[in-house]
């Protein structure tokens, strides 16, 4: 295992200006690794710069202060030498900029946690099994020079351990998940709640609102332990919040009491943006959102429907019916 991070290293090294790309519809495991990957490059004399075609959430934007994420159409990508990729491992899940790069014959990079990764990386750190891709940027300072690990690089991988992992409840966390962020906690010299604060805690009222509305609308499906939660367009317009404030909103069908796969969806122009949970082994969601051309892990993966809200709960609920069925 060790190797591939080592042998991710030394290609990066071979580089003077990197371009670093994270996944559309940023989160806080693909930006906290974003930024702590960028400022491991220019600890170690590489030039880059963190590019995401979408605005960072209002809960995360405070991780600028350590490293600036910019706008993609704003810079010429021909200035780079190389390019690496966080968090996502198929270069549409970064968007068209992105997808230009990849034209480029320039070397491409990735380090990320998802499976079935595209073969177009040159090097690349991909490890299903880990609890993040924060956790793998966590080991590369390790195999490295874990001293480089400072105030920024600690709360920025400590951000996407704790978003990634429900607050460190999902199976993929292990005893070495829970050791990278204790040793996060004393090379950054901080407590959680310097993070969790920041991440959890900064919920506006007009957000709650949504929340309760999103709420109303959960459903269970008779006969089997799916549930559904929808968000309109009206729904945002009403409460005057964006799309942005529904990040989280699908665990709370997954916490009702024998359910065990979850799916919310939510308007998002001419289409509907799905995201889903499991809990159980019988229920493999990554899977399921394949079906609808995405895809992600086994308990949580997202996909996009073209189309009705109405058409898209009624395709999706039954494509995961069958899956019940087959198990």
């Amino acid at each position: 295992m060790s190797n591939i991070y080592k042998n991710l290293i030394t290609k990066l090294q071979g580089h003077k200006r990197i371009g670093v790309f994270s996944h559309l519809r940023p989160d806080g495991d693909c930006i906290g690794a974003q930024i702590a990957m960028s400022l491991w490059l220019k600890k170690n004399g590489i030039d880059c710069i963190s590019f995401n075609e979408d605005p960072l959430p209002d809960n995360l934007n405070w991780l600028e202060i350590y490293h600036k994420v910019h706008q993609p159409e704003n810079y010429n990508l021909n200035d780079f030498d190389a390019f690496l990729f966080v968090d996502g491992n198929a270069l549409h899940r970064f968007g068209k900029n992105a997808e230009k790069a990849g034209v480029l014959e320039k070397p491409m990079y990735m380090i990320d946690h998802h499976p079935q990764p595209d073969d177009i990386f040159e090097a690349s750190v991909s490890v299903v099994k880990a609890s993040s891709s924060c956790e793998l940027v966590y080991n590369i300072f390790k195999h490295h020079n874990p001293d480089q690990i400072d105030e920024g690089v600690a709360k920025a991988l400590y951000t996407g351990l704790v978003t990634d992992t429900g607050s460190f409840q999902f199976q993929s966390v292990t005893h070495k998940t829970m050791r990278a962020a204790a040793d996060l906690l004393e090379r950054g010299n901080f407590r959680p709640d310097a993070v969790i604060g920041k991440v959890y805690s900064s919920r506006r009222l007009n957000e709650l609102a949504l929340l309760s509305k999103a709420l109303d609308t959960i459903e269970i499906i008779e006969g089997c332990s799916i549930a559904t939660m929808r968000v309109y367009q009206s729904m945002l317009d009403e409460t005057g919040t964006t799309k942005e404030d529904t990040e989280g909103f699908v665990q709370y069908p997954l916490s009702l009491e024998d359910v065990h796969a979850c799916v919310f969806f939510r308007e998002d122009k001419d289409r509907i943006k799905i995201s889903f949970r499991s809990n159980s082994d019988d229920i493999d969601v990554n899977l399921w959102a394949r079906k609808f051309n995405g895809g992600g892990h086994k308990r949580a993966s997202g996909a996009l429907y073209i189309g009705s809200m109405e058409e898209a709960v009624s395709t999706v609920v039954t494509e995961g019916i069958l899956q019940l069925k087959e198990n």
